[in-house]
C-alpha cells in the first residue's frame, strides 16, 4: 500500500456519533404525559474529524431530537394527512424509499430521488442542486411547503389545522415546552422544521464493515480489498467525488471557513447535442441559468449505496451495476425514445468523467467493495424507527 493510498484511507475514516442521552416518552392513548427527562446532547468524535456545524439557534438535545423523530414519523403534519416524511425516508432503506420518484401528498410525483439522510449534519447543501439551501432547517420548508411539486401540502390554508393536530395529542405539547422552552409559543410551525432537523442532524451511519475494518475489526475479502483500491486509485478516480468520510464531496464542519460547493454533470443526458438535460431537472442550471451549469449535480454520500438505489438525480438507473457501467463507460448513452442522446459526448460534462473501461473483473470488485459501506445498524435502530408502533 504506497503512502497517498493511505493518506487518502486516513481522510475516509471518522469513527463518530452522537451519545445518545435515554428520553422518558409519553405512553401513547394516557390522558397525561410521562415527563421527559431533558439532556443535553453529546457528539463523540474521535481527535481528527470536527464537530458538526450546528445552528446556534437550534442546539441539539435528547428531548428536541425524540419529539423530532415522533414529528417525522408523523402523518398528521402532511395537509391531508397521508404521508409522513418518513413516507419518502425509510431506515431500512437508508432513509431513501426505493423508487425512482416519490408520490406527494396529493399523489403528484417529485422531481427527483429521494436522498438518504443519514450523514446529513455534515452536508454543505442540500437536495441534489440547490446552493442556497446551507442548512436543514431551510431544506425542511421545501417537502413541507413546496407547490411544485406538492409533497407534504402545508399551505396557509391549513396550516393552523396541521397544528391543532398536534396540540391535541397529548404526546406533542409536554415535548414541545422542554425542547423549545425559551419560546413564547413552543408548538408552532417553526419549531417542527427545528425538531425534524435535530433529528436528520443525529442520524448517523459509520457502523458499516469498511468503518470496522479501518478500526481493526473486521476483514475485507480479496474482491473488496481490490475494489477499495480501485475506489481510492487513479484509474477508477471515485475518491475525487467521493472521498471523504461522509463519501461526497461537500462537507461542512463546526470550524469550516472555507466551504466548497461543487457541483457535477456526470454526462447522464445529452438531448440536443448541445448538452440539455430534461426539463425541470436541468441542475444547477435551475438556479444560475449559466450554459455550463446545465446538468450539473451534487454528488450524494455513497454510505449505504447498496441499498438506496434506483440511483441518480432522478433515479433513471435502476442498479449500482449498471451506475458503475455508466462510469466506467464516460458517461451514458441513451438510444431511444424522448430523452434520446449521447451524454458521454455532452460538452458540460465534468472533466473528472471520461472513459475508464473497468473490466468486468474490475467491475465486481468495485461493486463488492460499494456492498461494504452499508451500515446494518443504522437500518435497524430504535433509535431512527418508528415511535407510532410502540
Amino acid at each position: 500500500m504506497t503512502g497517498r493510498f493511505r493518506r487518502i484511507l486516513a481522510a475516509g475514516v471518522a469513527v463518530l456519533g452522537p451519545v445518545l442521552v435515554p428520553v422518558l416518552v409519553p405512553v401513547l392513548g394516557l390522558a397525561t404525559a410521562t415527563p421527559v427527562l431533558a439532556a443535553d446532547w453529546t457528539w463523540s468524535l474521535p481527535g481528527h474529524v470536527p464537530e458538526p456545524r450546528v445552528p446556534a439557534d437550534n442546539p441539539m438535545s435528547a428531548v428536541k431530537v425524540e419529539l423530532g423523530r415522533r414529528l417525522f414519523y408523523d402523518t398528521r403534519l402532511s395537509g391531508n394527512g397521508t404521508i409522513a416524511c418518513a413516507s419518502c425516508h425509510i431506515q431500512g432503506k437508508a432513509f431513501t424509499d426505493g423508487r425512482a420518484l416519490s408520490p406527494g401528498s396529493t399523489g403528484g410525483l417529485t422531481h427527483r430521488n429521494a436522498q438518504p439522510l443519514a450523514n446529513s449534519a455534515w452536508n454543505a447543501t442540500y437536495t441534489w442542486a440547490n446552493p442556497a439551501l446551507v442548512s436543514l432547517e431551510r431544506q425542511m420548508e421545501v417537502p413541507l411547503f413546496g407547490d411544485d411539486p406538492v409533497e407534504m401540502g402545508v399551505t396557509d390554508a391549513n396550516r393552523a389545522a396541521i397544528l391543532e393536530r398536534l396540540r391535541a395529542d397529548p404526546v406533542y405539547p409536554p415535548l414541545f415546552r422542554q425542547s423549545f422552552s425559551d419560546e413564547a409559543e413552543p408548538l408552532a410551525m417553526a419549531t417542527v422544521i427545528k425538531a425534524i432537523a435535530a433529528f436528520q442532524r443525529g442520524i448517523v451511519s459509520v457502523d458499516s464493515r469498511y468503518d470496522r475494518y479501518l478500526q481493526g475489526k473486521a476483514s475485507l475479502s480479496e474482491a473488496e480489498t481490490r475494489g477499495m483500491a480501485l475506489f481510492f486509485g487513479e484509474r477508477a478516480e471515485c475518491h475525487h467525488c467521493h472521498g471523504s468520510f461522509n463519501f461526497n464531496d461537500q462537507v461542512v464542519h463546526a470550524r469550516s471557513r472555507e466551504v466548497e460547493t461543487p457541483f457535477h454533470n456526470t454526462g447522464l443526458y445529452n438531448l440536443d447535442g448541445t448538452g440539455a438535460y430534461p426539463f425541470p431537472n436541468r441542475g444547477l442550471f435551475e438556479f444560475t441559468a449559466k450554459p455550463e451549469d446545465m446538468g450539473a449535480f451534487r454528488a450524494p454520500s455513497l454510505r449505504n449505496v447498496a441499498v438506496t438505489g434506483p440511483y441518480m438525480h432522478d433515479g433513471s438507473i435502476a442498479t449500482l451495476a449498471a451506475v458503475i457501467d455508466a462510469y466506467s463507460d464516460g458517461g451514458r448513452a441513451v438510444r431511444s425514445g424522448a430523452q434520446k442522446g449521447d451524454g458521454r459526448l455532452n460538452p458540460h460534462k465534468s472533466s473528472l468523467i471520461s472513459r475508464i473501461g473497468l473490466t468486468p473483473q474490475e467491475k465486481r470488485d468495485l461493486l463488492a467493495f460499494l456492498g461494504t459501506l452499508t451500515d446494518e445498524t443504522l437500518l435497524t435502530d430504535p433509535r431512527w424507527s418508528n415511535p407510532w408502533k410502540e
